[in-house]
């Protein structure tokens, strides 16, 4: 005999003091932005904090250089290219006015050097370098195509690239929301890289003296910011791509669309302190200790405590309370038999103001499926509840 149909079952509780934490009278004041698009998001916990136009394909000026030093990264980490190796300056390279590294096609320059001149100096001639040696078809535009189709496989789905360094051109789009997931990958992806980002200066070889600090404003200001990128052309506004860290948490935080630089730098300082002083990461739940129980069909147990694998941990207002409704939610009752730590719930929390969160619930102990007295006590209920209810209220 077997269930007739599985009941979802749901338990509403209140976490306890101690284990958990509460939104129950207060929650976090939203960001006010004056950016046209904005995306913030707590890495740690993968916390959205702030989503304004966040999907909209936007001119992205020069942060979309983050997508050429992507690809620059990959072909260090499988060898086609070396950090040593010197690339030939073409003339389509050299014919790039705005921020560049003054390159010329007699320099033949270092790997190194060009992702330098990119991140600090924004260089729009050492990104066409780049694009160049490893374009499919030894182009700018070639490798424009290969970035497309890249950032698609990342899971950048509103972005599409026309050249290798943000020059304004048609169709040339990224929404805010991929140069956070853009950002996080260069972040998750390229630790050895990384550092590069949160250097202030660049001299390469003096012949630019009025090109040697990075644009970033937020690198000296003591408040853990350490990347990534600006951008600014008349038709993008100004914008940055961002991230800060403070202790264990790091936030990640793109504006696109501001009308001053003074204005981009005010707002991305703003963003972070508010990321980091309204929002705090609190446990809710502790590894082993059992917040509910699901109901076990046919097992030696009627019921199994359901607990927490890890300590469960999710963002909250920093001014907050001492309890949070949850809810466990299982498909059951439960066919034994069950092992230790065989994963069978989920606690569903809705803090205010923020995504909804679910975290994963293991069986506390195990349960062996019940012998012959059971299963005939088992089936006797079955049995019964149809006689009483008819087929459609049987279990």
């Amino acid at each position: 005999m077997h269930l007739g149909h599985a009941l979802k079952s749901s338990l509403r509780l209140a976490l306890a003091a101690g284990l958990a934490v509460s939104l129950s009278a207060l929650s976090a004041a939203a960001f006010d932005t004056s950016a046209r698009a904005a995306y913030v998001l707590d890495a740690g916990t993968d916390t959205v904090l702030l989503s304004k136009n966040a999907d909209v394909p936007l001119p992205p000026a020069s942060m979309s250089k983050l997508m050429t030093l992507y690809v620059a990264f990959e072909a260090l980490r499988d060898g086609r290219l070396t950090l040593d190796e010197r690339l030939p300056v073409s003339e389509h390279a050299m014919s790039y006015g705005g921020s560049t590294m003054f390159l010329d096609t007699t320099d033949r320059v270092r790997v190194e050097d060009l992702l330098r001149g990119i991140i600090v100096l924004s260089g729009n001639d050492a990104c066409v370098v780049i694009a160049e040696a490893l374009s499919p078809d030894g182009t700018e535009a070639g490798f424009a195509r290969y970035m497309t189709k890249r950032a698609e496989d990342l899971g950048m789905t509103a972005s599409t690239f026309a050249n290798s360094n943000g020059w304004p051109a048609a169709g040339h789009r990224m929404s805010v929301h991929d140069l956070a997931v853009l950002a996080e990958r260069l972040i998750e992806d390229f630790p050895e890289y990384y550092p590069l980002f949160a250097e202030t200066t660049f001299e390469f070889d003096g012949r630019a003296p009025s090109n040697i600090r990075n644009r970033n404003p937020l690198l000296k200001l003591g408040i853990g910011a350490d990347g990534l990128k600006t951008g600014h052309t008349e038709e993008a506004g100004y914008g940055l791509v961002g991230s800060a860290k403070q202790g264990d948490r790091r936030v990640i935080f793109v504006v696109s669309g501001l009308d001053t630089e003074r204005g981009r730098a005010e707002e991305a300082e703003a963003l972070v302190n508010w990321s980091f002083r309204q929002f705090a990461k609190k446990t809710v739940a502790k590894e082993g200790v059992a917040i509910a129980e699901a109901e076990i069909w046919r097992g030696a147990e009627r019921s199994v405590g359901l607990v927490p694998a890890e300590d469960l941990e999710i963002l909250l207002p920093s001014l907050s309370a001492n309890t949070i409704q949850g809810e466990v939610v299982y498909n059951g009752p439960i066919e034994a038999p069950v092992k230790k730590g065989q994963r069978l719930a989920e606690l569903v929390l809705q803090p205010e103001e923020l995504p909804e969160v679910r975290l994963p619930l293991v069986a506390e102990s195990d349960v062996p499926a019940g012998g012959f007295v059971v299963r005939v006590k088992t089936a006797a209920q079955v049995l019964i509840k149809q006689f009483l209810t008819g087929p459609e209220g049987a279990l």
